[in-house]
Parts: C-alpha cells; sequence; structure tokens
C-alpha cells in the first residue's frame, strides 16, 4: 500500500502559502487604490479655505449706519471715511458666518495698518453673547450690534453673511454674499489699497 498522507501534507503549507500571497496581493491593491482616490479627490476638489464667490462690482454711496460697539458707545460708518472698509453682516448662530471670521481676522491684522478696516455688524444677538463670542475668537475688528437688523435693511440684502467693500471717499466697490476667502479678499480688496 502506497502512504498518501506525507505527500498531502507537504501540498497543504504550499496551498496555504498561495492563498496568502494572493490575500497580501488583494490587500495591497485595495489599499493603493484608495491612496490614489484620495489624493486625485484633494488634488480636484478646492480646499474650503479657497472657495469663495467672486463679489459683484458696484458704485453706489455707502449708507448712513449708526449703531452701537461693544462698549455700548455710538459709532457710524462715516468714522471711517478715508479707510477701507469692509462691512461684514453676520451673526452668532450663522456657520458660514463663523467659518470666515478667521480669515478676516488674519486679513484685518495683515492690512490694517495700510488704512483697512473690518467692521463686524452681528444681526440680532444680545451684547453679551457677541462679546462672549468675540472674546472667544480672539477678534481683533471692531464689532457693532444690530438687534433690529438696521444695517440688513439699508443694504438692502438680508443674507448672512454679506460684505460690502467701502473705497477711501465712501463708495461702496464690491459685494458679496456668502463667505469670503482669503485668495478673494487678496485679489479684489488690497488693489484698493494701494489706491
Amino acid at each position: 500500500m502506497v502512504d498518501f498522507s506525507g505527500s498531502l501534507n507537504r501540498k497543504r503549507p504550499t496551498r496555504q502559502l498561495g492563498w496568502m500571497i494572493l490575500l497580501a496581493l488583494g490587500l495591497f491593491f485595495i489599499g493603493s487604490a484608495v491612496i490614489i482616490t484620495y489624493i486625485n479627490i484633494e488634488k480636484n476638489n478646492p480646499r474650503l479655505d479657497d472657495y469663495s464667490a467672486k463679489p459683484i462690482e458696484v458704485n453706489i454711496p455707502a449708507p448712513q449706519i449708526t449703531l452701537m460697539d461693544l462698549s455700548s458707545h455710538t459709532v457710524e460708518l462715516t468714522d471711517y471715511k478715508g479707510d477701507i472698509v469692509l462691512v461684514n453682516n453676520w451673526a452668532t448662530w450663522c456657520p458660514p458666518c463663523k467659518a470666515e471670521m478667521p480669515t478676516l481676522n488674519k486679513y484685518y491684522d495683515s492690512h490694517s495698518k495700510q488704512g483697512f478696516v473690518v467692521v463686524a455688524i452681528e444681526s440680532g444677538e444680545p451684547l453679551e453673547e457677541v462679546a462672549d463670542f468675540v472674546d472667544q475668537n480672539s477678534i481683533d475688528f471692531p464689532v457693532w450690534i444690530d438687534v433690529n437688523g438696521l444695517a440688513l435693511e439699508k443694504f438692502k440684502n438680508w443674507d448672512l453673511p454679506s460684505s460690502y467693500v467701502i473705497d477711501r471717499s465712501g463708495t461702496i466697490r464690491l459685494t458679496w454674499t456668502g463667505p469670503i476667502s482669503m485668495k478673494m479678499l487678496e485679489k479684489y480688496v488690497t488693489p484698493l489699497l494701494a489706491k
């Protein structure tokens, strides 16, 4: 009689090794496909901080607005005549408004010495809540309180966030509805600072 058990035992490790190699190759190719797909998604999709609508270029006199700042002092847009002013209508409860605040703050910090100021007009929330938000987010530019939506009415736009760039003579030159990216600020606002 011939003993076949020895020859079967010798083939079994070879079969297991073959299956393990196939499994390892399959996992390698799946992993490679996932990495390549992720790299392509990253390359082809703009990052959130690159996203912004283009502004609308206009030539409209800025409205007269008188409100209160966080220290309960009366403030007016005309207080900044001679500066380039970005008026930003926003709210503490508005996710895109909150998302653009670090970008506005960074741009303000970089360009304030050139006569640039952001005036952030919070629409509807009480002073204490707005002051807490400003402190928690280390906002450096002026923030005004607008509990009655006066600025939204004066600019005739109730969407948030909405922004308006006023030149040194008091004329609105650019308007945005939606969050603004650093790329758009540099492209459209920086040239106004040179004038």
